[in-house]
């Protein structure tokens, strides 16, 4: 039996409109109570309050209808306002930026992505950025889908693999960036033999004795 994450079809759009709603998301450019993910400055892929690394190669299902974008204003390390809204509806209307906001309003995207195997396998996270390299990520991983739906609408999910690319900076040196590697693609419901198949296939082949690939980051 698949053990890909299903997302509940209940209060969704049709996938039929799914398509030129993501298309919307600019480069310029939640669910709440979802855990949070980023990728820390070197590099890492990390959740949550204490910084726990993302398992190498796990795979994360992207929720194709929780992309949203807006706006956020940060002040001294704490987020001062946000307003975000799905990429069907037009972008917040925006006052005045908080008080301390120390780059007044941002814009910002973002999605849900859910764990499907290994340690944190059920985990629902949240991914929202501000920086070009995170916004571009997103974007391309947005038109992918649009492209995909537009194909093969049953199989609007996509399971993806958290990598990085870097670039080197001459003020800030090395800067790490996110890539949303897909793997494979599925449905909603999340039917999938072929990668239930492949994810038996990998534990059989790893030995009793083999290490933990993962470590808990320590915050400074």
């Amino acid at each position: 039996m698949s053990n890909i994450t299903a997302f509940g079809g209940a209060n969704l759009p049709s996938v039929q409109s799914l398509s030129s709603a993501l298309r919307t998301i600019k480069e310029e450019v939640g669910s709440d109570g979802n855990v949070i993910l980023k990728m820390d400055k070197t590099g890492h892929w990390v959740f949550g309050a204490d910084q726990t690394e993302v398992e190498d190669d796990s795979r994360w299902a992207v929720n194709p209808f929780s992309f949203i974008h807006g706006y956020i204003a940060w002040g001294d390390g704490e987020v001062l306002g946000e307003k975000m809204t799905g990429v069907a509806e037009p972008l917040p209307a925006l006052g005045d930026a908080p008080n301390g906001a120390k780059r007044g309003w941002e814009m910002q995207v973002g999605m849900s992505l859910a764990c499907t195997d290994g340690e944190d396998e059920g985990l629902q996270v949240r991914y929202a950025t501000t920086s070009v390299g995170g916004k571009k990520a997103v974007q391309a991983l947005a038109i992918a889908i649009a492209e995909q739906v537009d194909k093969h609408p049953d199989k609007p999910v996509p399971l993806v693999v958290l990598k990085r690319e870097h670039y080197q900076h001459k003020s800030y040196g090395r800067i790490y960036t996110p890539v949303f590697e897909i793997v494979e693609w599925v449905g909603m419901d999340g039917s999938a033999p072929n990668v239930a198949a492949e994810m038996e296939d990998a534990e059989d082949e790893v030995p009793a004795n083999e290490a933990p690939r993962r470590r808990r980051r320590v915050t400074a």
